[in-house]
């Protein structure tokens, strides 16, 4: 009878995992449409870089969904994962460079972005979900003794990173003025972005998943 109860539980914690999963994709696939239009509408690279960061997010995510819900040969699965891993690497090293570049035009060009209210607003909403996000995925991690959420709950807390350095840069920007805050602000996120890159064109990931 315990035995049963214990497997009804875990069945039921893993739903949760594939719930805040779910809720990530949606989340990260809103996020990244408003914040490409809107950086777009103010000429904001670190709007921008952090929209398409956000759907390189997504193809992260997608990719934990399937490891945890697809019911294959374990050779194949992990081969097939170690090359999406390295896709989403690969487009975090093109994010880099985009966003370097640009920024540095921006700033040897002094082009200054519009005021982005829209996107203040879309940073900040982003700074008190992702903690939160963050949390309960480390909670469930925990009980199920997933490795693989708990380096998930790691990806979620990188995009509470980039929220905050993004909330800064256009709250800089906008009330005090200093147009450099966000080419400043994206440069920053460069780093962090390209650590993310080699983590995932190295597999990394993939050792977390297989002791989950």
């Amino acid at each position: 009878m315990s035995s049963k109860v214990f497997i009804t539980d875990r069945q039921a914690l893993a739903w949760r995992g594939r719930r805040l999963e779910y809720f990530t994709v949606a989340w990260n696939a809103l996020e990244g449409v408003l914040a490409i239009v809107a950086g777009a509408m103010a000429g904001s690279i670190s709007l921008v870089g952090f929209g398409i960061d956000s759907f390189i997010e997504v193809a992260s995510a997608a990719v934990l969904l399937w490891r945890i819900s697809v019911d294959a040969d374990e050779q194949n699965r992990e081969r097939n994962e170690r090359v999406a891993l390295r896709v989403v690497g690969a487009c975090f090293i093109a994010l880099a460079i985009y966003i370097t570049v640009q920024s540095v035009r921006t700033l040897l060009a002094h082009r200054a972005p519009q005021h982005s209210l829209f996107g203040i607003v879309i940073a900040a909403a982003s700074l008190i979900a992702m903690p939160l996000l963050s949390r309960a995925k480390r909670r469930v991690a925990g009980e199920l003794r997933s490795a693989a959420m708990r380096a998930d709950s790691r990806q979620t807390d990188f995009c509470a990173y980039l929220s905050a350095i993004l909330l800064f840069g256009l709250a800089a920007n906008r009330l005090l003025g200093w147009w450099w805050a966000d080419p400043a602000a994206a440069l920053i996120m460069v780093p962090l972005i390209a650590n993310e890159a080699r983590e995932g064109l190295q597999g990394n990931a993939c050792a977390e998943c297989a002791a989950r």
